[in-house]
C-alpha cells in the first residue's frame, strides 16, 4: 500500500518547532506533556510534530491548554 503525495503529512523535529517559536526544545516538550501541543511518538520514542497544527499554532500565538471536554 503506498500513500499519495498529497495524503502525507509532514512532521517537525522539536528543534525545529522551537525554532519556529523561539524556544528551547524542552519547552516544546512540556507543552506537548501538558496537551497545548499533540505529538506522535516515532518507533524510536521520539516525537514529532504535525507541522500543519505548528504552522496554525504560530498564527494564533503561543498554544493554550486544550479543552477535554466534548
Amino acid at each position: 500500500m503506498s500513500a499519495r503525495a498529497d495524503e502525507v503529512e509532514t512532521l517537525l523535529t522539536p528543534a525545529e518547532v522551537a525554532a519556529l517559536f523561539r524556544v528551547d526544545p524542552k519547552t516544546v516538550t512540556r507543552w506537548a506533556k501538558a496537551g497545548k501541543l499533540s505529538s506522535i511518538r516515532t518507533l524510536g520514542g521520539h516525537r514529532r510534530y504535525r507541522e500543519a497544527e505548528v504552522r496554525a499554532l504560530l498564527d494564533g500565538g503561543v498554544p493554550q491548554q486544550r479543552s477535554t471536554e466534548g
